[in-house]
């Protein structure tokens, strides 16, 4: 294309010679259609808006539906733990046997126990972390009230140390680990048994379990241990990651059980 000389653009104005477009007029049709689209937009947000509400309510009623059933369940079932229990006392001070009758009198405090235990786990459901002390504080009045019903008052059950808070995840087996031990302590030692929560330098925190009894064996092997109580604490120990370790209790009395734990 040639270039055009200067005169050509003599007379010229800026507004002549780089003119805007003038916008695009609209009629009053189109913005009918526009308002009538914009409408049927919000027909279907409505609709969308009522089936969300709607399926919100009906999970809601589910869920609360789902809450009955379980406390129904749970309430059934803690029913059961204690008819069991009642069951294996009567039987065991109606045998003849000295030994079975100790084996049930064991059982049903296990039992007894166990139910305790489903009543507080359940009364931390949801919970992600809570104050452990607390949890064994109310463990151990548990022990203390079972030990002076069966006529030992002297087999106090008491708690040391400091609060923390846990996740959940690792303070329900620590709870379940206490529960053998004080059963463990009750069975073989003496006198008081306490359960102290210390820090500890090597794995951050220290849960022990110690009476005034005979201490154990000269080279007790925990993981040789046959008992039951025995495995389920080391299996539990394992499951959180931590270490149980067993020595003499303060003045070289007794037997300490602990577990160290992050």
């Amino acid at each position: 294309m040639a270039i055009k000389h200067l005169s050509d653009y003599a007379g010229l104005t800026p507004n002549t010679i780089f003119k805007p477009k003038s916008p695009e007029r609209r009629t009053l049709a189109s913005y009918k259609r526009e308002l009538t689209k914009c409408r049927r937009t919000e027909i279907r947000l409505r609709r969308f808006l009522v089936r969300d509400e709607t399926l919100l309510r009906q999970k809601e009623e589910l869920i609360q539906q789902q809450a009955v059933l379980r406390q129904e369940s749970d309430h059934r079932l803690l029913n059961g733990v204690q008819m069991i229990a009642s069951l294996l006392s009567l039987q065991s001070r109606a045998s003849q046997n000295a030994e079975v009758a100790s084996q049930l009198t064991a059982a049903a405090d296990r039992i007894a126990t166990i139910g305790r235990i489903h009543r507080r786990l359940h009364s931390l459901d949801g919970v992600q972390a809570f104050a452990i002390r607390q949890y064994l504080e109310d463990l151990c009045g548990d022990f203390s009230i079972m030990l002076t019903s069966e006529g030992r008052p002297e087999r106090v059950v008491v708690i040391e140390g400091i609060e923390i808070n846990v996740p959940a995840v690792t303070g329900i087996p620590l709870g379940f680990i206490a529960n053998e031990l004080i059963t463990n302590a009750a069975k073989y030692g003496t006198g008081r048994i306490t359960v102290s929560l210390q820090l500890n330098a090597e794995r951050g925190y220290a849960l022990s379990v110690s009476n005034d009894g005979p201490g154990l064996p000269e080279g007790f092997d925990p993981a040789a241990a046959k008992g039951l109580g025995m495995r389920i604490v080391r299996s539990l120990v394992e499951r959180i990651g931590g270490e149980l370790r067993i020595d003499r209790g303060d003045n070289g009395q007794g037997t300490r059980f602990a577990v160290l734990f992050s």
